[in-house]
């Protein structure tokens, strides 16, 4: 079970982040790409090729059988419960970034999920009050500030990432709520079921990524590169 928790967490951290449109804007971005510094490109590609197959025959299966047992309703009401979490984040990326009127719509959103949206499992900030999200992360914040994204790498089952978002990762965990959960355990499980669920909101994304994608390893690197520069310019 532990070895199961960490692949849904994993996985989904590299696939469930975006939306389905999302993918779609990799499509386009990819057709202009441009010079990614990668000089770990032989590990990246073997990595890569590593995490296709652990998807395809781990993941997906968990995820399919998970979407049978639970409704629709049910998973979404569990990411609105979770993305409300997460407005520390958001809130202090948007302070470090000087995008005030975005911390204070967060701070809005924050406020009428947690006491209308009952804790958040409804996000009446979206439906009912027209309170945009502002989704900022550390990396972001670093790329906004002059940053360069340094060397691409390939994680084992997280995927694409670069120097610059590891750091940001890594500063990030501290402003998650479910980092303080202890034990250990019962943080890295939260987090498992907290991923996969929103993996689960878009089984296909990760197939309709890459499906027409000729060589496998550099579509999803200039797609994760062009993507991220392009959430630091927003």
């Amino acid at each position: 079970m532990k070895f199961l928790s960490v692949l849904l967490l994993a996985f989904s951290l590299t696939f469930a982040t975006q939306t389905a449109d999302e993918s779609d804007e990799f499509e386009s971005e990819f057709k202009s790409t441009s010079e990614v510094f990668d000089p770990l490109s032989g590990y990246n590609r073997a990595m890569t090729s590593f995490n296709d197959f652990m998807f395809k025959n781990v993941l997906d299966p968990v995820v399919s059988g998970y979407r049978y047992v639970m409704p629709e309703e049910g998973r979404s009401a569990v990411g609105n419960f979770f993305d409300n979490l997460l407005y520390p984040v958001r809130l202090i990326n948007n302070l470090l970034q000087l995008k005030f009127r975005a911390a204070g719509d967060e701070t809005l959103r924050f406020i009428a999920n947690t006491i209308v949206g009952f804790a958040g499992i409804s996000d009446v900030a979206t439906k009912y009050y027209n309170i945009p999200r502002h989704d900022e992360d550390l990396g972001q914040t670093l790329g906004y500030w002059g940053v360069g994204s340094g060397f691409h790498i390939v994680l084992p089952f997280f995927g694409p990432s670069n120097l610059r978002d590891l750091v940001g990762m890594s500063g990030d965990y501290f402003a998650k709520p479910l980092s303080y959960v202890d034990p250990t355990s019962a943080e890295l499980a939260l987090k498992s079921y907290e991923e996969g669920n929103k993996l689960s909101l878009n089984p296909d994304m990760y197939k309709n990524l890459k499906k027409d994608a000729v060589d496998l390893y550099p579509f999803l690197r200039d797609a994760y590169e062009q993507r991220r520069e392009r959430l630091i310019k927003e």
